[in-house]
């Protein structure tokens, strides 16, 4: 068994519009890094939270520490072993980057790799799922575990039953990400949604689904274009971002496949097929927010095919 080891764990993109809690990437740049080293008492015991004023220490309350209680319990060893968890958050809470589970998949593989890696990837996604249940009130959502843990593109068909699976995607694809510091909390996110729709809007839904997968497997970044809409959550939760349609009309006017809200928000991403477009559409983005007066960070990244590693 190893002595030490730290992961890091990247920021997601979920939803893709018209995937709401059906899809999601990793990107490149932001992330948690979990740090986890033996200890003589037995089970997992949080020492040091860094940038996180608000996240407790105790285990059962903290993403990282049910998902890494969870890999000891799943291993017959929570009686036996002793680990100790450093978390250093390097993204914001509520920000729509998947902050909360990050730290749990680093809380995760951290136990499992200090263990000598006896679960695969797979075999960690519900244990990781546990701590993120914590941030979420109890409910299933993979859309930012899944592929934070695993890398890629992940579609979600069944989120109880961890029905997950890595969609290919073109090479060249690049993310812009622009968080605008505006403070959005999942649950509010979740509690403005109405529970019934139109079946028209359903139909169309359904489509932009259909084509985007198909777009993505296919290569066919025209299809991805026309399929990345969301005529269901994202008129819903525009109204907590300000400035999103101004943002979303100058990042397609920069050359965008599409834009939309990355998980509830208030970070905005959109697609492009380039680095160079990419560039261009963040400085256009940027461009609102600093016109506004809102203070906001950028991330440009290709779709991060790794998911979480050591660090």
């Amino acid at each position: 068994m190893k002595t030490g080891i730290k992961v890091f764990a990247p920021a997601t993109v979920s939803n893709l519009g018209c995937g709401f809690d059906l899809l999601g990437f990793p990107i490149n740049g932001p992330g948690d890094v979990v740090n986890a080293k033996f200890c003589d008492k037995p089970g997992i015991h949080i020492t040091k939270i860094t940038k996180g004023k608000m996240l407790p220490y105790e285990t059962h309350k903290n993403t990282a520490g049910v998902a890494a209680y969870a890999v000891l319990e799943k291993l017959g060893k929570e009686k036996e072993i002793g680990i100790e968890l450093e978390i250093h958050k390097k993204m914001p809470f509520g920000s729509g980057m998947g902050s909360s589970a990050a730290s749990a998949v680093a809380g995760a593989i951290a136990v499992n790799y200090l263990l000598d890696e006896p679960l695969t990837e797979w075999e960690l996604l519900p244990l990781a799922a546990k701590g993120e249940m914590i941030a979420s009130g109890g409910d299933i959502h993979l859309d930012n575990v899944a592929p934070c843990l695993l890398g890629g593109l992940t579609f979600n068909r069944n989120n109880a039953a961890y029905d997950v699976h890595r969609v290919y995607t073109p090479k060249g694809v690049h993310c812009t990400l622009i968080y605008p510091h505006i403070k959005i909390l999942t649950k509010d996110a979740r509690d403005i949604l109405s529970p019934t729709t139109t079946l028209k809007k359903h139909v169309e839904q359904s489509a932009n689904m259909g084509g985007l997968l198909l777009g993505f497997i296919n290569g066919d970044l025209e299809l991805v274009a026309r399929s990345l809409k969301d005529v269901i959550i994202e008129p819903q939760r525009a109204k907590l971002i300000a400035g999103f349609y101004d943002v979303q009309k100058a990042a397609m006017e920069a050359g965008a496949l599409g834009c939309s809200i990355s998980g509830a928000g208030p970070s905005i991403f959109a697609l492009s097929d380039n680095s160079v477009i990419a560039e261009e559409i963040g400085v256009a983005m940027k461009e609102v927010y600093d016109r506004m007066g809102i203070k906001n960070d950028l991330f440009v990244s290709t779709i991060n095919k790794e998911g979480a590693v050591l660090y």
